[in-house]
């Protein structure tokens, strides 16, 4: 007998995405809501930096590691954690883009997408 999956709704995983950046101190972490947009790729973009490749690879794992553990979800693909200047992690729905400072400041994909509604998520103290 097969499970069915039951479709998480896209907003919830977003935040969930957010509450993983902040567990390992993400910066700089940016929405950008790409509901409204034609034929956009997904719902939303989850945008963050770290100081350091280490982090950049900290902050993925905690991402992954918390979305499986509050929505039993895992990505449908991943790519860049071979040397974490820009890791992405496809949820399909929600793609969190996770950039190594320098990297960010280069590709400046916020801008790529400026006609998204964009929400910037304050650093935590």
């Amino acid at each position: 007998m097969h499970k069915i999956k039951k479709q998480i709704d896209s907003k919830i995983l977003c935040d969930v995405i957010v509450e993983g950046m902040k567990d390992n101190k993400a910066k700089n972490i940016v929405v950008l809501d790409l509901r409204k947009i034609e034929n956009a790729v997904t719902d939303f973009f989850v945008i963050c930096s770290g100081d350091s490749t280490t982090q950049v690879e900290g902050i993925s794992s905690s991402v992954t590691r918390l979305v499986r553990k509050d929505l039993q979800e895992k990505p449908w693909h991943e790519e860049g954690k071979g040397n974490s200047q820009w890791i992405l992690l496809d949820y399909v729905n929600v793609v969190a883009h996770i950039f190594f400072h320098e990297q960010r400041d280069f590709y400046e994909l916020e801008d790529l997408w400026a006609d998204a509604i964009r929400t910037d998520i304050p650093n935590e103290l």
